[in-house]
């Protein structure tokens, strides 16, 4: 009985020690678009996906809006307070503009992207990360944009942005995305 329960135990850590250290290959994909807000020239070294892209083609219907580095419609990152859903007030006006844009223009789709920082599990980062984006998503749809056009995923804290373990990485890293086709 003893010889069985240790065998068990030690299968049951060795499955542990795999499962914990499986993540630790991968590479995080870049993310597809981001917004540089704040960040000084070292630390876009560091980050230089941290730039807002527009949309590679143009879908009609106010495509160059997307584009116009002027319009709220460039910005396509939301930033949130730490273990927050909340949407903060500062981009509040960037999401009545994107809710308005897609209102405008029902043959337009978006995804919105739901990211974390590293701290918290990843099971509850990847949680977090799905209430945002779904908190962008209902804000939109309250501000005009049909649910249909609305497509959710999250990422947890497997894309970071930002790579360091300090609180400009931290906040660079909570974030949704707002990704056109």
């Amino acid at each position: 009985m003893t010889k069985t329960l240790s065998n068990a135990l030690l299968t049951l850590l060795a499955a542990v020690a795999i499962t914990a250290c499986s993540s630790l290959d991968k590479k995080p994909a870049p993310p597809a678009s981001v917004e540089n807000r704040g960040i000084s020239g070292n630390e876009m070294s560091d980050i230089d996906a941290a730039k807002s892209k527009g949309m590679a083609g143009d879908t009609g219907g106010g495509a160059n809006a997307l584009n116009d580095p002027k319009s709220p419609l460039a910005t396509r990152v939301i930033y949130f307070d730490y273990d927050s859903t909340t949407i903060r007030q500062d981009f509040a006006a960037i999401v009545q503009a994107h809710a308005t844009y897609l209102a405008a223009n029902q043959g337009v789709s978006i995804t919105v992207e739901g990211h974390a920082d590293e701290r918290g599990t990843p099971e509850y980062n990847l949680a977090l990360g799905e209430r945002r984006a779904l908190a962008i998503r209902k804000q939109l749809v309250l501000l005009g944009a049909s649910a249909g056009q609305i497509k959710t995923v999250s990422y947890g804290e497997e894309r970071p942005i930002a790579l360091g373990h300090d609180e400009q990485a931290y906040s660079l890293n909570r974030r949704a995305e707002l990704i056109y086709p």
